[in-house]
């Protein structure tokens, strides 16, 4: 293979390994599925994304300051967003766990610069609304969930992320919250990612989890579970493969000379 081939796939290589680093990242378990047991398709129709506590992790998917014990949790690739555009999708918080263990889910919205804006909380509770989670931090108040009104649909999920305990249900509070809405209207132009997580709570019993549907901003969806992850190269990976190109040239030039 002669230098000027081994450079060229080398820069490639290069490109493609920093691509494939700013995919969407897991932490845990989780999953596409389409309609299956209680969880029917999104009003978005197809399959969706979902993190369980199934085969969570320990310490991952609690929020800060809040804790659990095994959890999971899904950064979706970064984008940009103005200000006044509608960040919007579906979700559906699942759990076979009940009164006195209190898993929960969230979704935040996290800046390149600041801190996470919570765009919902869903905590098991034996009776009211399940959305917002009681004793968690405050929804952001420029977030409209339709529903408004989101008490569980009690009973023993059967699901498959849940694994073996899909059909189980541990006291009062165990069940679905069915798909609900969540509508943000970006504040401040920037970019920004997506974080979702779930945690048990209190013992790692019984677990619970997390799906969600149709993440866009206005009509460009940014996370799609019947595609591919969109894959943007990083711009340090963009400089050096522009460097590399560079030597390239300059080794014609010193050739030619």
């Amino acid at each position: 293979m002669s230098k000027t081939t081994t450079l060229l796939a080398a820069c490639a290589a290069l490109a493609m390994a920093s691509a494939a680093h700013a995919a969407p990242v897991l932490s845990g378990a989780g999953g596409e599925l389409g309609a299956n047991g209680v969880v029917t398709e999104s009003p978005e129709g197809g399959n969706y994304r979902y993190i369980t506590t199934d085969g969570g992790l320990s310490g991952v998917g609690g929020l800060p300051g809040i804790g659990g014990t095994t959890g999971s949790t899904y950064v979706t690739d970064s984008f940009s967003a103005a200000a006044g555009e509608v960040l919007d999708f579906h979700f559906n918080y699942i759990t076979s766990d009940g009164s006195g263990y209190a898993d929960y889910a969230w979704v935040a919205l996290r800046p390149g610069a600041g801190a996470d804006i919570i765009l919902f909380t869903a905590r098991t509770t034996p009776s009211g609304d399940t959305v917002p989670g009681f004793d968690l931090p405050g929804i952001d108040p420029g977030v409209d969930l339709v529903p408004d009104a989101t008490p569980i649909i009690p009973g023993g999920p059967a699901w498959a992320g849940l694994g073996g305990n899909s059909g189980s249900c541990y006291a009062a509070g165990c069940g679905y919250t069915g798909w609900i809405q969540s509508l943000y209207t970006i504040q401040d132009a920037g970019t920004y990612s997506l974080v979702f997580g779930v945690t048990n709570w209190g013992d790692s019993l019984f677990d619970s989890g997390l799906a969600w549907d149709g993440v866009k901003i206005g009509d460009v969806i940014i996370d799609d579970p019947d595609g591919p992850p969109s894959e943007v190269p990083e711009p340090a990976a963009l400089a050096l493969l522009g460097l590399g190109i560079l030597g390239l040239g300059a080794a014609r030039r010193r050739r030619k000379a």
